[in-house]
């Protein structure tokens, strides 16, 4: 709002917050989208008139439960990010949406051989030449 304002010439301002009610794949949840005088300020992410939230914030929470956030970090940072206040309980039914991709992942076949190879060190203070160094010694299991 602030840089649309900036951009506009004339005395256009503020004009509190418009609240409409959005609707999901995992429920409804309430909305304030500020406006201006004007009424030239389009929302970016949910625009004027929209009732569904996009895919896109949908994405977004799936990504952050993929890189292992909880469900009160991921409605901190949604909250923080795009002003949405989302419920755990909404949180949940999207994340459910990727419980079949994990069960068939779980029941994929195997291959009968996996090559690996583990290696581990561990350092020793040695005396060399008449001083002590560090020297690795490295366990290699493949």
């Amino acid at each position: 709002m602030a840089v649309h304002l900036e951009s506009v010439e004339g005395s256009n301002r503020k004009n509190g917050y418009g609240r409409k009610t959005v609707k999901s794949t995992s429920g409804s949840f309430e909305l304030a989208t500020p406006r201006d005088r004007a009424g030239s300020f389009e929302p970016q992410l949910v625009k004027k008139h929209q009732t569904h939230m996009s895919d896109e914030i949908e994405r977004k929470i799936i990504s952050m439960f993929g890189l292992g956030m909880s469900y009160l970090d991921i409605a901190r940072h949604i909250a923080e990010i795009y002003g949405l206040e989302i419920s755990n309980a909404a949180i949940s039914s999207i994340t459910d949406k990727l419980i079949p991709e994990i069960k068939a992942w779980q029941q994929r076949p195997l291959a009968s051989h996996y090559p690996f190879v583990w290696l581990d060190a561990i350092h020793y203070k040695v005396k060399q030449d008449g001083r002590y160094v560090a020297q690795a010694v490295y366990t290699v299991l493949g």
